[in-house]
């Protein structure tokens, strides 16, 4: 295997992304690895600021981005409004004002732009003298700015037009401006309109029927796109301003809020509520920045993932120049990085700076996903739970239940001693052995049947699907059965002891809790004696705003007795608040169990030996068939007979410790590993058929950031024997200008014979005669 690169030094680095190259057949031997000068992940750089002869510091501007610069449009400088047009070229970082021509846009603040093809377009804002406060009022026109020309013309529209508005959100999609919600000078607005942007000559506005949970009348807010959909986060609502994501879907113009229930306490939450501030998207990714947040400018930068459903606050790179919290900014992505510019900042001070964010763009961790398809699928089965009364069956897999439920375990492990007591019995009793053992299925093993008599298949099959993916499904809004399903799933969550389940069962069934469904839900606990869910809905229904609509209803005229005089005794005596500061026990998650799995905690229940270079690891088949197709396939048709796989990767067999690093990434997908690690699995994925080339860009950042001259003689080894020849180059330069230094490492003495004549041959090409007479005394 080689790899071609041009390895720069420098030491601010980040891996973009890595594609295979699949016009490769068996071998590997093809796959490069092209290193740069890369910016560090995660790093903030304050760029050249705007200087006042250029334009003015501001807020409430609009910033796009075209091709290799920013372009900043209007705002007010604190005590004009402003029309001029600036443009930051961000690879020579310079300001200059843009080249305009025509009749500009009215000077506006809290107005939208957007790009679509070579063109701006600019709508609405509020217009007006802030100075004297005359002539302010809000507007619906729409200005397009060619890039190519300079040109300013406005759009003269006929037939309907969206209320003036100012604080709105706008994005591009499909060919079509569209414009949400916003301040039109008496109140806050929450419509949807849009415009085709193809065709200017018969261009009209049409007003979008919404439907869902469409958010609040709401403004100074930001919105981005993301996977086909339009995101909306917090902004001013009222009175009641909330942090809230919402999501919009372009097709059937259907919107969704997006639950945060499935955050357990303990997991980073949502942003705090705020207004003025910025989101963009990048890859997967949603990144918020700034706002006034409860009579605070924060500064973090949050992140959502739109995959998984998770906020998290994105912890900056060691080296960056982190701008101060402010609101009213703009941000816009280039490539890989996000720019921030101007804003209000501390003291109602405009701000003129520009800071650049380089994101990172992993892809993302598919461990989840691919359990989720082994228990979707149900391939490679070796358990069958036999449930309640009726005896419904559910199949899976020994090696991950056993992982994450001690209960489950305990059961496993006492019904597979029954087996093998029974297995033992029949064949002291019949010359023909074990004729009724456990039931076969396709592929040649065996079912172990578990009796489960306390679970029925539904509220199962749910816990089953946590086991494999940490996660559930959320109850549909207004579907009491999904609910009291939930709540089945509690009791079993409770009984199995999965503490991490019972505190997401708890979250979703109160946050589902409404005054169509609290009684249901009520008079089910009640039944299943859950004393917390319970609680919560007696809470609910005398709180003030709901206890007459609930008892007004039919359901409460149906409830039973005792529930009833219980929720009239505490209406007329609430009972004691109970403050407690316990930690709750979320549990372990599923990195967590299959860490401890691979670690040893796994090994009774290992079915398959993986040989590397002779030496036996036990591993789990339903594990490894879930994560590589290549396991996945030999398992399926070509099962070896005595149970053993050589390991290897191509025609290369990884050292103990690269291959303890893959087993890592399996089992529970971590990513960290030595550096000379890396050399070794940078073409597992592609060989392996891992879900995508996660590890592989891991790999090649690793190598780009970390070789040392401490670790330079392992990688070179590692360099050496898969035959990554410019690795090795780099390695033996490094060497040979930091010899002083390595040639008292002690792993010096350890390396071959060869491999000490490449050093000395390095040596000989790039030290003089009077260097190593210098040298001489030191080594």
């Amino acid at each position: 295997m080689s790899f071609r690169s041009t390895m720069s030094c420098k030491s601010t680095k980040v891996a973009p992304s890595v594609d295979f190259d699949h016009s490769c057949s068996d071998s590997v031997e093809y796959l490069t690895l092209n290193f740069g000068p890369f910016e560090t992940v995660h790093r903030w750089r304050r760029l050249p600021p705007c200087d006042e002869f250029v334009g003015a510091r501001r807020s409430k501007h609009t910033v796009v981005a075209y091709r290799d610069a920013i372009y900043v449009f209007g705002g007010d400088n604190g005590k004009n409004m402003l029309n001029d047009l600036l443009r930051f070229d961000v690879k020579d970082c310079s300001w200059c004002r843009a080249f305009t021509t025509g009749t500009p846009p009215a000077p506006r603040y809290h107005h939208s732009a957007v790009v679509y093809g070579s063109s701006m377009f600019v709508f609405g804002g509020y217009t007006g003298d802030i100075y004297s406060n005359s002539n302010l009022k809000n507007k619906n026109d729409l200005f397009e700015y060619k890039f190519a020309t300079g040109q300013w013309t406005e759009w003269k529209v006929e037939g309907s037009l969206p209320v003036a508005r100012s604080a709105h959100g706008a994005t591009v999609y499909s060919d079509k401006l569209w414009i949400f919600a916003g301040y039109d000078g008496n109140a806050r607005l929450n419509d949807m309109w849009t415009i085709n942007l193809q065709d200017r000559e018969h261009a009209c506005w049409e007003e979008i029927d919404q439907s869902g949970e469409i958010p609040p009348s709401c403004c100074n807010f930001p919105v981005a796109v993301c996977r086909d959909k339009m995101f909306v986060f917090s902004g001013q609502s009222g009175a009641k301003i909330t942090n809230n994501l919402f999501q919009f879907e372009f097709k059937g113009h259907m919107w969704t809020r997006i639950p945060t229930e499935h955050l357990l306490r303990g997991s980073p939450p949502p942003p705090q509520r705020r207004y003025g501030h910025t989101m963009v998207a990048f890859d997967r990714h949603l990144y918020v920045f700034g706002g006034a947040a409860d009579n605070t400018l924060p500064n973090e930068l949050h992140c959502y993932d739109v995959d998984s459903q998770t906020w998290e606050v994105i912890q900056a790179s060691g080296d960056s120049e982190m701008p101060s919290g402010r609101l009213f900014h703009a941000a816009a992505v280039i490539q890989d990085a996000m720019y921030i510019f101007g804003g209000t900042v501390d003291n109602n001070v405009r701000s003129g700076e520009m800071y650049r964010f380089q994101f990172s763009c992993y892809p993302k961790c598919t461990l989840h996903e691919d359990y989720g398809r082994l228990w979707e699928n149900r391939q490679f089965c070796d358990v069958e739970f036999i449930l309640g009364e009726r005896e419904q069956r559910v199949l899976g897999h020994i090696a991950l239940v056993t992982a994450r439920c001690q209960w489950l375990r305990k059961k496993i492990l006492q019904a597979r001693d029954r087996q093998r007591s029974k297995c033992k019995q029949d064949s002291e009793e019949s010359d023909e052995g074990a004729t009724r053992g456990p039931k076969d299925i396709p592929g040649g093993s065996q079912l172990l049947e578990v009796h489960i008599r306390e679970a029925e298949a539904q509220p199962f099959e749910v816990l089953m699907q946590f086991l494999y993916t940490d996660k559930i499904q959320y109850p549909r809004r207004g579907h009491v059965q999904d609910v009291l399903l939930i709540m089945d799933v509690y009791k079993l969550a409770l009984s199995f002891r999965l503490s991490r389940l019972e505190q997401l069962c708890v979250q979703y069934i109160e946050a589902s809790v409404d005054l169509q469904n609290v009684l249901s839900v009520c008079e089910n606990a009640n039944k299943l004696q859950l004393d917390q869910l319970k609680e919560h809905c007696l809470n609910f229904v005398v709180k003030e705003s709901h206890f007459n609509q609930v008892i007004m209803t039919k359901e409460f005229e149906h409830l039973s007795t005792p529930l009833i005089v219980e929720i009239i005794r505490r209406k007329q005596q609430p009972p004691p608040r109970v403050y407690s500061d316990q930690p709750v026990d979320i549990g372990t998650s599923l990195v967590q169990d299959m860490k401890a799995c691979l670690e040893g905690g796994g090994l009774e229940f290992c079915d398959i030996i993986l040989l590397l270079d002779g030496h036996p690891r036990p591993a789990h088949k339903a594990i490894l068939a879930a994560r590589s197709s290549y396991f996945e396939a030999m398992f399926r048709s070509f099962m070896p007979e005595d149970g053993q796989v050589n390991i290897s990767i191509g025609e290369m067999v990884p050292s103990k410790q690269a291959f303890d690093s893959m087993l890592r990434y399996i089992y529970y997908g971590d990513v960290n590993m030595p550096p000379e690690d890396s050399l070794y699995l940078f073409a597992a994925p592609y060989y392996y058929g891992f879900s995508n080339n996660r590890l592989q860009a891991y790999c090649k950042q690793n190598l780009e950031m970390n070789v040392t001259v401490e670790n330079v003689l392992q990688i070179l080894e590692a360099a050496d024997k898969t035959q990554a020849l410019d690795m090795k180059k780099h390695c033996l330069h490094i060497i040979v200008h930091q010899f002083i230094k390595v040639s008292k490492l002690p792993n010096l003495r350890s390396l071959s014979q060869l491999l000490l004549l490449d050093i000395i041959e390095s040596l000989a090409s790039h030290i003089s005669d009077k260097q190593c007479a210098e040298m001489g005394p030191d080594i």
